[in-house]
């Protein structure tokens, strides 16, 4: 029997892996990128990663920055035209917000099954990225799949509002400490699982936004 991929079955590799390369070229003239505790990744089998989410650049630093190939759901929105296309191509997910879809959910369990990474932005929509509320996708993946949960916190891509604009800003992209969930049955067990996730990533949101501060003996380049 064929190994289940870690991509889904409509994806390229070779583009997955050269658009990777190219992600991590792209955004090095136009912002100052720092990766912290990125070995904590796990190397290998089924990951949730799990992010918070202030603008269109932090999926591409995460897609290219990962030391693993990544798997992100995506707004439906985008996939249209060429776009849509290379989207598709690149293995990615599309996901109508608001309205209950299980094909894209079971989609990205495949990868998982495959031992692969799949790549969550609770929140749901853009934002302020403090990760105040959160949806049951990453919680329903883990029950299903049994993968690890990894937060990933991203500061440094939203431009606070009324200042002026920045040449080549500071990001900051912190890795916590991957972790087992047990997401019990029904709504409940989905719904206590989803609050883990999201007190977790926004703990580490808060610590990022600490070390952030001009004050902080931390705010400095990481290795």
């Amino acid at each position: 029997m064929t190994p289940v991929p870690d991509l889904p079955l409509d994806a390229k590799p070779w583009l997955h892996d050269a658009a990777r390369v190219l992600a991590r070229a792209a955004h090095r003239p136009g912002h100052r990128v720092r990766w912290h505790h990125r070995d904590r990744v796990p190397a290998t089998g089924p990951v949730v990663l799990v992010a918070n989410h202030s603008s269109l650049v932090e999926p591409q630093l995460l897609f290219g920055g990962l030391p693993r190939r990544a798997v992100f759901l995506v707004k439906s929105e985008l996939f249209h035209g060429p776009l849509g296309w290379a989207l598709r191509g690149l293995g990615q997910i599309p996901v109508r917000r608001g309205t209950p879809d299980r094909a894209p959910l079971m989609a990205a369990v495949r990868v998982l099954r495959g031992g692969g990474l799949v790549g969550v932005f609770p929140e749901g929509t853009r934002g302020p990225g403090d990760v105040a509320s959160a949806e049951q996708g990453a919680a329903w993946l883990v029950r299903t799949s049994g993968a690890r949960v990894l937060p990933v916190a991203t500061r440094g891509t939203l431009r606070p509002p009324g200042a002026p604009r920045r040449l080549r800003p500071v990001v900051d992209l912190v890795v916590g400490e991957p972790f087992d969930l047990r997401v019990g049955p029904g709504r409940t067990g989905l719904s206590t699982a989803t609050e883990t996730i999201r007190a977790r990533l926004a703990e580490l949101v808060r610590d990022l936004d600490e070390r952030r501060r001009p004050s902080s003996p931390q705010n400095k380049a990481a290795p």
